[in-house]
């Protein structure tokens, strides 16, 4: 009898011996399964999780030897940076956000007081949106651009959410300088430095937008870099009173070209313009602007303009031009708003359009002064010179 008691009594003991619980991972007995010791949240096989929602990995006693996570997305494998904190108890990534239309691996070994090992695998995907934004950048990548280049990002939805957006926009130079951006409504976010780029300045563009949400349920797409280079300096004075332009290289006066700016029916806007577009030969055709005879017909059709390049959005051009006599060069203005230089019909490399154009670069700036017109507007075209520095910095989005 005594020695059933004993073995009772030892009976007893051990059932004592799991009090422990899931701290001890069962010292005697079945031991607990994976999941009653790892803990994933969200929770293995989950479908559509939102990007604010946290992944964690802890344990209910013990502590974490070892976590894995693996995100997959666009056919892409990348780990996921994280610590274990508190103590081994528990495992957040550095990032606390989670990736848009991806998949996420995690493994997990947890070690309890008495060595032993539980292991744990999970998967969960996140939410895919049903609408995406995306940025058009200028200047182009790898482009070798004129002193007075803008970037713009043109989105192809409006951007409701726009600090959180400019904050996946970075702009940096080298050698280093204040760049500074501006929203102008909805769609669009400029970036300039105070003055005109210094020539041989290195400029990065890096769009950090996708999983950024834009607008309530638009996410970004993009994760790109772009760069350009600041060649030599050009600023060209138009002078529409004295139907001339003086074209400067790097401060130094190189030629005073004689000029015909807009008619006083159709002035040409005053202020600093930007070259966005260099076209050989482009056709003109004034009902796209607004010029229009009383019959509906255009006022102007021309289907081969020489050496056309782009001020404005709003169809201010700097070309050639060979239909106007060549005594109207330097003394009058006949133009619906352009900037024209004499040149030939297709175009002569000789001709003032033709040496202009020939030493041109996009992102050069083209400055009119004394015409009976307003200043461009700083959204018409790559016009932002045009703001005090001040008022500029207030198109922040981010205070």
């Amino acid at each position: 009898m005594a020695a059933v008691l004993t073995w009772a009594g030892l009976l007893t003991g051990a059932a004592g011996c799991t009090s422990d619980g899931a701290d001890g991972f069962a010292a005697l007995g079945k031991p607990p399964a994976p999941e009653d010791v790892i803990r994933v949240t969200p929770g293995d096989g989950t479908k559509g999780v939102r990007p604010d929602e946290k992944l964690t990995v802890g344990v209910t006693g013990g502590r974490l030897e070892s976590v894995r996570v693996v995100k997959s997305q666009d056919a892409q494998e990348s780990a996921v940076p994280g610590r274990i904190t508190d103590g081994g108890r528990r495992w957040e990534p550095d990032d606390d956000r989670l990736a848009l239309a991806a998949k996420y691996t995690v493994d997990a070994v947890a070690v309890d007081r008495h060595g032993h090992r539980s292991a744990r695998h999970t998967t969960f995907t996140t939410y895919v949106p049903g609408k995406r934004f995306i940025g058009y950048v200028t200047p182009e990548n790898r482009a070798t651009v004129g002193t007075g280049m803008i970037v713009s990002v043109e989105f192809n939805r409006e951007i409701t959410r726009r600090a959180a957006v400019e904050r996946a926009v970075r702009v940096t130079a080298k050698p280093a300088v204040e760049i500074r951006p501006h929203w102008f409504g909805r769609s669009r976010l400029d970036f300039r430095p105070e003055h005109y780029w210094r020539p041989g300045t290195e400029v990065t563009v890096a769009l950090r937008f996708r999983d950024v949400e834009g607008a309530p349920g638009a996410y970004g797409l993009q994760y790109k870099t772009f760069s350009f280079t600041v060649g030599r300096s050009q600023v060209s004075l138009v002078d529409a009173a004295k139907h001339t332009m003086e074209v400067r290289r790097d401060g130094e006066l190189l030629a005073t070209v004689p000029v015909t700016a807009g008619a006083p029916k159709a002035t040409t806007y005053n202020g600093k313009m930007v070259v966005t577009e260099m076209l050989e030969v482009t056709r003109m055709n004034g009902a796209t602007v607004g010029f229009r005879k009383r019959d509906g017909q255009s006022e102007y059709d021309i289907p081969d303009v020489p050496h056309a390049m782009r001020l404005t959005e709003s169809g201010t051009f700097l070309h050639g031009n060979y239909w106007a006599a060549p005594e109207v060069f330097g003394r009058s203005n006949i133009s619906h708003g352009c900037v024209g230089l004499r040149d030939v019909k297709g175009g002569g490399s000789d001709t003032p359009a033709g040496w202009f154009f020939d030493r041109s670069l996009v992102g050069d700036v083209v400055e009119v002064v004394h015409s009976n017109d307003k200043v461009v507007a700083p959204d018409n075209g790559l016009g932002g010179w045009n703001m005090s520095w001040k008022a500029w910095k207030a198109g922040s989005a981010v205070k």
